[in-house]
Parts: C-alpha cells; sequence; structure tokens
C-alpha cells in the first residue's frame, strides 16, 4: 500500500473529524485539501463518504445515554416521541431537496472557488448574526415546538451548497429563530445524525461500483482519524460555546476563502476549475 496515499487518508480524516461539527464546512476543507493534496480520483468520493461516517459515529458515541434514552422511551414516553417528531420534522427540508437536487450541485458547485466563495460569505452572515440584539426565547432543546424545527431544517438544506456548513446554517438559522446558543448546537449535534446517515447510505447507493477492497487500508485509516478526531472536537466545541462568540469561525472562513481565491487569481495555486 503506497504509504503517501495513507498519510492523505490520515490528514483528510482529521480535517474532516476537526469540522465536520464547527461552523466552517467540513465539505468545503475536503474539497480544498483534496485538491491540494491530489486526492480527486473516483475512489475519493467514496472515501470521503466513509469519513464522514467516522464522524457522525463520533457524535453518537458522544451522545449516546440520550440516544438509548430516546430509543427506549419512543414507544411509551410522550417526551421522547415528541424530540424524535422534532428531528424528523427537522430533517425533512434537507431530505426532500437533497433527492432533487443532490446531483446537479455536486456537478455544478464542487469546486474549491466556489467552496472559497461561501466561506466568505458564510462568514459575513455570521458577523451579522452575531452583531444582531440576542434575546433567546428558546433555552433547552425540549422547549423547541414543530415550526421551530421546521425553520432550523430550512436553515440546514442550505448546506447542500458546499462551503456553507451544515452545522454553521443549522447553529445560525437556530440563534437567528430564537435558540440559545447552546440549544441551537446540541440541535444541530442530534439534527445531524439522521441527516448525515441518510447522505451517507444515498452516497453509498449511488457509488457503489466505486468500492474496492484494496482501497480498505486507506479507507480504515481515514475512519478511524475521522473518529476520534470529531469526538475531541465536539467536546471542545460544547466547552468553547459556553464562554465564546463564533465570530472566530467567521474570520476564520473570510480569510482561508480569501486566500483560496487570491491563489486562484495570482496562479499560485492552480485550482480545479468550476
Amino acid at each position: 500500500m503506497d504509504t503517501t496515499l495513507l498519510l492523505k487518508a490520515l490528514i483528510l480524516g482529521i480535517v474532516e473529524g476537526l469540522t465536520e461539527f464547527l461552523p466552517i464546512s467540513s465539505t468545503g476543507h475536503l474539497i480544498i485539501l483534496g485538491d491540494l493534496l491530489g486526492y480527486t480520483d473516483e475512489s475519493s468520493k467514496v472515501f470521503k463518504i466513509v469519513i464522514q461516517l467516522g464522524a457522525i459515529l463520533a457524535v453518537c458515541w458522544d451522545y449516546r445515554a440520550r440516544l438509548t434514552q430516546l430509543v427506549v422511551g419512543l414507544p411509551r414516553n410522550p417526551r421522547e416521541q415528541r424530540f424524535a417528531a422534532l428531528l424528523l420534522i427537522g430533517f425533512l427540508p434537507a431530505a426532500v431537496l437533497g433527492v432533487l437536487f443532490h446531483s446537479t450541485i455536486k456537478a455544478l458547485l464542487f469546486n474549491p472557488l466556489t467552496v472559497a466563495t461561501a466561506l466568505i460569505v458564510g462568514g459575513l452572515i455570521i458577523l451579522y448574526v452575531e452583531k444582531r440584539a440576542y434575546h433567546p426565547r428558546i433555552h433547552s432543546v425540549d422547549e423547541m415546538r414543530w415550526p421551530d424545527a421546521l425553520k432550523v431544517g430550512f436553515a440546514q438544506a442550505l448546506a447542500m451548497i458546499p462551503g456553507t456548513s451544515r452545522s454553521g446554517a443549522t447553529i445560525m438559522g437556530g440563534l437567528i429563530f430564537g435558540l440559545s446558543r447552546k440549544a441551537a448546537t446540541e440541535f444541530s449535534f442530534f439534527l445531524a445524525i439522521p441527516t448525515m446517515f441518510a447522505a451517507t447510505v444515498y452516497d453509498l447507493y449511488k457509488n457503489w461500483a466505486l468500492l474496492r477492497m484494496e482501497d480498505l487500508p486507506v479507507f480504515t485509516v481515514g475512519f478511524v482519524a475521522a473518529f476520534i478526531s470529531a469526538m475531541w472536537a465536539v467536546k471542545s466545541f460544547m466547552r468553547f460555546i459556553s464562554n465564546h462568540t463564533f465570530v472566530v469561525f467567521a474570520w476564520y472562513r473570510i480569510v482561508f476563502g480569501v486566500i483560496v481565491l487570491l491563489t486562484a487569481y495570482t496562479g499560485v495555486v492552480q485550482w480545479s476549475p468550476i
């Protein structure tokens, strides 16, 4: 097995885990970094699906007690039934729009320059949201109603544009619609579980023919790296938001996006074309 390819898998897996649940776009980072590393062949499509699965399983592990409580209580507990209904309602917009536009968006927008533009725009939106008067009316996920979940679900659907960030869209949408930072972030994490599992299953189905046994070592390295780094990132992120705003993520997005556009404009990096 090519050691260089294993190193690329390790790097991309770590990046996936660190960025999946932060408002900075894991998909955008993987597109840009994959382009830089020259890992853009057909097997890379499946690889990105596998490491995304590693990241989502890390969240399932972190929240295993709450998820077990949900599953056990679902048949009889009204609180758990209500929570499951909120997740379903929040999941539906991305599910419906994803089936309708997934292929078109991947064909037209999955490139570094689109990602860089989306990173900058998303960063400016975060700055705008943070400058607004902030008076949350919902302080925990249990206080949410179905219209709240639906509105956050439509915000999540914007993340179909690479570089937008699924977590960024849901968290910022949650803040705009009256959720506290903690409630918006936790709902974003829980909503990621059905959304990302569905996306993973759909992508695997579409790319099943690309699976090869010889890629197993590369996929394993990326999967484990994504799982471990995502567990660390989720815990660290929850601690961070208890005392900080999201402004640092906004400026990171803007600076990163500007660097990519400048390197493209000056010809320093020959990015994949739109």
